[in-house]
């Protein structure tokens, strides 16, 4: 038991005979082991960016709501009267009517 340790310890596994199989098999852990760290770095860029993107929606939402709201109020009856009163300009007291216009043949 002492002696495999020691063994172990010196790495007499990658310098035997029977080496090539010993480092075949660790270079190809090492590819996998990269190939992970690669996947999984790739994973979490694309968590970060939809998180960044769910904020962003979640901002242009509320500009919108507030652009909305804010033409509501413009569009109003009362504010329109009052904007027109500051140029002069009232509500008619007279409500509109038709023109006909006869077409002679």
């Amino acid at each position: 038991m002492k002696k495999g340790f020691y063994n172990i310890l010196k790495a007499n596994f990658l310098i035997n005979e029977d080496a090539f199989k010993n480092w075949r098999f660790i270079v190809f852990c090492t590819v996998l082991a990269i190939i992970m760290i690669a996947s999984s770095h790739s994973a979490e860029r694309k968590v970060h960016q939809i998180a960044r993107l769910h904020e962003e929606v979640l901002e242009l939402r509320s500009e919108f709501l507030e652009g909305r709201s804010n033409l509501m109020k413009i569009k109003m009856e009362s504010t329109v009267t009052n904007e027109m009163k500051k140029i002069g300009i009232g509500p008619s007291d007279n409500p509109p009517y038709k023109l006909r216009v006869k077409v002679s043949e």
